[in-house]
């Protein structure tokens, strides 16, 4: 074999859609006025598949860009349209600084309301 035929193989990292919907989802739950996350409408994928990954979270991820579906129940108050602006910056930030991969759109679904119980 000759020196010049060896080439070392660029590595390289495969990073689950389950890995990224679970940080997706956290980032989103922690954010204030998120109740919690909410179970999304089932596709034929999920079917087929019989996944395991967080179901409040769509991962679309491809070469070229990461699309997420954030699925969440809002708290009694919370204003929506603030709300999803900083689930969308919060999950943006997580994503990208853990896995290095570009998120090009987050779609958040506001599912529902919650109505706390108030204590009289």
């Amino acid at each position: 074999m000759d020196v010049n035929e060896f080439k070392p193989a660029e590595g390289s990292c495969i990073i689950s859609e389950d890995v990224i919907a679970s940080i997706a989802c956290t980032a989103a739950s922690e954010i204030p006025g998120v109740a919690g996350m909410a179970k999304r409408p089932t596709d034929l994928r999920g079917i087929v598949a019989n996944t395991v990954a967080p179901k409040a979270v769509k991962v679309t991820n491809n070469e070229h860009e990461t699309v997420l579906d954030v699925y969440v129940n809002l708290k009694q108050g919370a204003k929506i349209q603030e709300t999803a602006a900083k689930i969308q910056q919060s999950v943006k930030s997580a994503v990208q600084s853990m896995t290095g991969k570009p998120v090009t759109r987050i779609n958040v679904h506001v599912e529902g309301m919650t109505l706390e119980e108030t204590n009289a």
